[in-house]
């Protein structure tokens, strides 16, 4: 991103983080979003948000070391499951969100209409404690494999499921084709 933060780059002026945080507060259920702990703006922009904010320590490590704190406070609190929203996915609504939370399964998977897989991701927590192994930068696609014959598939409309903006390029390409 040339040393910019994408998740406070803004969508309809708004940083891309806080909006799609508030999409997810609005479907009635706790959030807890997962931070590196050298990346202060982003907790002062979620300020005033009801969110419980987990300073991850080993984020350096991928997206499994802050899968693993989510999952790690979603069984301590009781959590019947736990909800995987990556906030570079401009596109997700809470309606989405929201479907991917309701369809019935221990894995529940958003994916574009073309069935590409894509996120939010939902799994039961009796799946949670797996969570704890996971390494790297892979995500949660070992349980995924682990447990695939549990996966139900839910589209979303469009490619909303898998469009996120990593690169300058995407936010670019974003921002002539939207409407925000």
């Amino acid at each position: 991103m040339g040393g910019d933060d994408k998740l406070l780059r803004e969508i309809g002026g708004e940083p891309i983080l806080v909006r799609q945080v508030r999409r997810a507060l609005a479907t009635g259920s706790p959030v807890v979003v997962t931070l590196p702990p050298d990346r202060h703006s982003r907790l002062t922009a979620l300020e005033g948000l009801p969110v419980v904010a987990l300073i991850v320590e080993d984020a350096r490590e991928g997206m499994a070391a802050s899968l693993r704190a989510g999952a790690a406070e979603a069984l301590r609190t009781g959590a019947e499951s736990l909800t995987v929203l990556l906030p570079d996915m401009p596109d997700i609504e809470t309606g989405d969100i929201a479907q991917v939370m309701a369809a019935e399964g221990r894995i529940v998977r958003a994916t574009a209409e073309d069935g590409t897989p894509g996120h939010p991701t939902r799994f039961a927590a009796e799946l949670l404690a797996e969570f704890a192994a996971l390494e790297g930068d892979t995500g949660a696609a070992p349980v995924i494999r682990a447990h695939r014959d549990d996966l139900v598939l839910v589209p979303l409309k469009g490619q909303r499921a898998c469009r996120d903006l990593d690169t300058p390029a995407d936010w670019a390409a974003y921002s002539e084709n939207s409407d925000d």
